[in-house]
């Protein structure tokens, strides 16, 4: 019974995550606008993804608990170009993504180092949602930010505390998902409350 629960949970962790921003990067191309998304929000949930994926490499844990993460990664790489297109300049993305890069090779020169580095990856998450969450609040609009990927963001938050508990037992992780799983309901509630009807035209 628990292996079928771990599996299920790891499968369609993988499954929801692969399709996971995609209803966000199609609602930002179909309005073609990036309004009601947050580029600091942005920019630290990759950092986090990033610093997340990277302790899990270091200390080689069971790969079906973070497979997702690479998929996460590619896909808000692509929000954060579709951003800047919207936003008139793609090429200032490229600063930030060399950042990225570069801070992947340097979170593992040391134990300590990554150590640090997933100890304040909660906290660069969380202040991604609150970034989120205080553009929503400042617009009092959505826009075209999708309430259905943040709803299976927080899908897969329950999914990964169901997984760390059966295998890992990860205190650190096991915290993070949790905060996670909480700010992601929160967020989802907002985008919903915020939400325009739509026009119909005439």
């Amino acid at each position: 019974m628990e292996a079928a629960l771990l599996w299920f949970c790891n499968w369609s962790t993988l499954v929801v995550c692969a399709a996971l921003k995609l209803p966000q990067i199609h609602a930002q191309l179909a309005a073609r606008s990036a309004r009601g998304l947050s580029l600091p929000s942005l920019l630290l949930e990759l950092a986090g993804f990033l610093v997340f994926l990277r302790y899990q490499c270091y200390y080689e844990n069971p790969l079906l608990t973070y497979l997702e993460y690479p998929i996460l990664i590619a896909q808000d790489v692509i929000l954060l170009l579709c951003v800047f297109h919207f936003n008139g300049n793609v090429k200032q993305a490229v600063p930030y993504l060399a950042g990225f890069v570069l801070s992947w090779f340097v979170l593992s020169l040391q134990k300590w180092i990554i150590d640090l580095a997933m100890n304040l990856c909660t906290f660069i998450s969380a202040a991604s949602k609150f970034a989120q969450l205080q553009y929503l609040w400042k617009a009092q609009d959505s826009g075209a930010v999708s309430a259905l990927t943040w709803a299976l963001s927080a899908y897969t938050c329950a999914t990964r505390i169901v997984t760390t508990l059966m295998t890992t037992n990860d205190f650190t992780i096991l915290t993070r998902f949790v905060i996670m799983l909480a700010l992601n309901i929160w967020v989802t509630a907002t985008v919903l409350r915020y939400r325009k009807p739509a026009v119909k035209a005439e």
